[in-house]
């Protein structure tokens, strides 16, 4: 966001400058205000590329993580209906998640007195 600001910042004063007269003092300091606009887009580019790049590699690893827990999750479902407690109970160690004996269930905080 820095480099966004500084970028803009010397941008603004580029374009400031070119818009008024044009005398020796004026087009030294055009040109010094555009070696550092120069330096200050690339910086804010080579930035944005990184972020963009980042972003790319957070999608991937999301959907490699989605594929996972879908097959995990096909796998606990096959396993349960097919009956195999072994199958299902390894898979649900794949999600950490722990088997409640039927009846453990405590109730709900609607159902208590």
């Amino acid at each position: 966001m820095v480099a966004r600001l500084e970028f803009d910042a010397y941008r603004a004063d580029l374009e400031e400058l070119s818009v008024g007269p044009r005398d020796a003092v004026t087009m030294a300091r055009i040109d010094t205000a555009q070696e550092q606009y120069q330096i200050h887009k690339d910086k804010y580019e080579r930035l944005r590329s990184d972020v963009t790049i980042k972003l790319k590699f957070l999608d991937e690893n999301k959907v490699k993580v989605m594929h996972k827990q879908l097959l995990l999750f096909h796998n606990a479902i096959s396993a349960y209906f097919a009956g195999n407690q072994q199958q299902l109970e390894q898979t649900l160690r794949q999600f950490n998640i722990k088997l409640r004996p039927p009846g453990a269930d405590k109730p709900s905080w609607l159902e208590e007195p």
